[in-house]
């Protein structure tokens, strides 16, 4: 390690050290150990591999300083040959030792990181609807890569380099004081021209870093929105391209300025403590040579000592700024603590049971609901924002009731932002009530499994989501079991078949993020395919034809029918056109059910259905002047 990797290495401890200092948390410290505790045996293998080390980089000053010695007293050559042998060897050992040090470190690694990210992964999945309506994504998969890796960092690097460069030190001090004291004492004196300048660049530096990143995250925030479908299409219709492009040219400019400065104020830095390590050694020299001419000291001792100041002055600067090191990894530690324990809303019994078997009949008593504050389901730092919102809990329900029998179809209409979704969104536990009881079977949802509930009951939301990954695999996520045939069986009954088969890529065919490859309405029609495939007993259709054509629609609604035949729905439109069969139909409005009855019972009560359906059926003609008259 010669001095430059020193000023590195004192530059980069610098610049941590202006990061968030806050005070040891002994339960951090106890969460940290649960999780490090599977890896033990691996970190003190890892610690003892340290040790041997750093005593090996501290046995080659010396033995070089003997190989000297042994040339100027004229010795046999011989004791030059295995001092030199022996020098070899050590330099062979702590090769093989650095590449074990560093697989050990990188299991270790690596290790934790698997179980932090899957501890995260998994804790997130169990949170409630609201958490992900609130949650800047960006900021929730940072934790995931950049906090996880900045906790990793603890275990493979700060803790390695606190034993080692700690043992380094001692040993290297040990052996400089007993060469010579004074020598090693006037070293030392120059150590604060080393440290302080570090400082002051490091705060610098950091500042410089900071702002990089945050014109970084802006540039990737404008790329993610401006590069997705739906921002593209965007941008190119009611967005200003030539502004687009200045705004973000600005950003990129504002970075490479950053750049230039960085990289002069990290060569200043690296030329002044090249400077200063180059005085030291010529005091070294200097003093060391002054001393072995008056016969007060060996002339291999001058070389040692030399040698072994480059290995001091690195672990002096290294733990200097280790406790900060130490610190920043407990944030990094703390940011991913809270997310494990911000609490799910929704957690499942551990006595809970599955939905009773055969036909399924849905009842809602006397629901009440209001949609959770900010404050249970989020963080401000993952909103990011400074206070988290702490509006919340106004009812948006007022005790709902009704009941499906089994094989019924339940419709829900009213005017938009009425509940309807929100009733759909409490029948599988997306959200809890807050009051009443919503039941399957008989059977309150809360006392339910969620395997129980997913085998049971499926939906189709009116923005027909899909990954981006193939149509089969998009169709299996319903049903990882079934068969070639099933899938070109649920895609003929969605009226879909036709169009897979006409693809290049048949079933195997990438439908894009959101499947914007496909048209709204073929996007529709796979949800819908990824609906009849899953085969479940209770169905939810929220406005699931929202987005097709009359013809799509028509064929769509036909095998919806059979595939509904002997199963309960609940179906949510605005269309009251697709839903005059419905066994009966709810009117929803300000979060009450209003009316209830029949397609014929409602209009000839000549309420609010009758009102709704008069406004959507009786609506000028082409030329203006005669209404068209509802169909009843």
């Amino acid at each position: 390690m010669d001095m430059e990797v020193t000023a590195w290495h004192s530059l980069h401890s610098a610049m941590n050290a202006q990061q968030d200092r806050r005070p040891f948390s002994r339960k951090a410290l106890r969460r940290i150990m649960l999780f490090a505790r599977p890896h033990r045996q691996r970190i003190y293998r890892f610690l003892l591999l340290s040790v041997l080390t750093a005593l090996l980089a501290v046995a080659t000053p010396v033995l070089a300083g003997k190989v000297v010695d042994a040339i100027v007293n004229g010795e046999e050559t011989g004791t030059v040959t295995r001092l030199a042998l022996l020098i070899a060897l050590i330099a062979v050992v702590e090769a093989g030792l650095g590449l074990l040090t560093r697989w050990l470190s990188s299991t270790l690694g690596e290790g934790l990181i698997l179980d932090l990210r899957t501890a995260v992964f998994d804790h997130v999945q169990k949170m409630p609807v609201a958490f992900f309506t609130r949650t800047r994504t960006g900021a929730l998969v940072s934790r995931l890569n950049n906090d996880v890796i900045g906790a990793q960092r603890a275990f493979s690097n700060t803790l390695s380099g606190v034993v080692s460069n700690l043992v380094t030190l001692l040993l290297t001090l040990a052996v400089m004081l007993t060469i010579s004291w004074q020598i090693t004492l006037l070293s030392l004196v120059l150590l604060p021209v080393f440290v302080v300048p570090a400082r002051r660049m490091g705060a610098r530096m950091a500042g410089l870093q900071r702002e990089a990143a945050d014109h970084n995250a802006a540039m990737g925030t404008q790329m993610t929105e401006r590069f997705s479908a739906p921002g593209a299409t965007l941008v190119k219709l009611f967005g200003r391209p030539l502004d687009e492009s200045a705004e973000f040219a600005a950003r990129a400019d504002r970075v490479r300025d950053i750049g230039i400065r960085t990289a002069m104020v990290q060569s200043a830095f690296i030329t002044a403590l090249t400077l200063v390590s180059a005085l030291a050694l010529a005091l070294v020299y200097g003093l060391g040579g002054f001393y072995a001419l008056r016969g007060s000291l060996e002339p291999g001792a001058v070389v040692a000592l030399a040698l072994l100041l480059t290995r001091l002055y690195a672990p002096l600067t290294a733990l200097a700024g280790a406790r900060v090191e130490v610190m920043s990894a407990l944030v990094s530690f703390e940011r991913v603590f809270e997310i494990l324990d911000l609490k799910p809303l929704i957690e499942q019994k551990p006595d809970a049971r599955p939905v009773p078997e055969g036909p399924v009949s849905v009842e809602f008593d006397r629901v009440s609901f209001g949609y959770p504050s900010a404050e249970k389901v989020s963080l401000a730092s993952l909103e990011e924002v400074a206070t988290l919102d702490d509006r919340g809990g106004t009812p948006v329900l007022h005790e709902v009731s009704f009941r499906a029998e089994p094989g019924q179809m339940i419709a829900l209409v009213g005017s938009s932002g009425a509940g309807k979704s929100t009733i759909a969104q409490l029948l599988p536990r997306l959200y809890d009530a807050d009051a009443g009881s919503v039941r399957l079977n008989g059977v309150d949802v809360r006392d339910l499994s969620a395997d129980s509930i997913r085998d049971t009951l499926g939906m189709v939301t009116q923005d027909g989501h899909l990954f981006h990954e193939s149509v089969r695999a998009n169709l299996l996520i319903a049903r990882p079991d079934a068969s070639e045939d099933d899938i070109w069986d649920a895609l003929r009954r969605s009226r879909l078949d036709g169009l897979i088969a006409s693809l290049p890529d048949g079933l195997d065919t990438v439908v894009g993020e959101r499947g914007y490859r496909l048209s709204g309405g073929e996007r529709q029609r796979l949800t819908i395919a990824r609906l009849l495939l899953a085969r479940q007993r209770v169905v939810i259709l929220d406005e699931a034809t929202a987005h097709l054509d009359s013809t799509s629609e028509a064929a769509v609604q036909e095998a919806l029918a059979e595939a509904l035949t002997g199963r309960t729905a609940l179906v949510i439109a605005h269309r009251l056109s697709t839903v005059r069969a419905a066994d009966r139909i709810l009117v929803v409005e300000a979060g009450r059910v209003v009316e209830n009855g029949t397609h014929a019972e409602l209009l000839a009560a000549g309420g609010r259905y009758e009102e709704l359906y008069r406004t959507q059926f009786e609506r000028p003609s082409s030329d203006g002047e005669r209404p068209v008259q509802p169909v009843r």
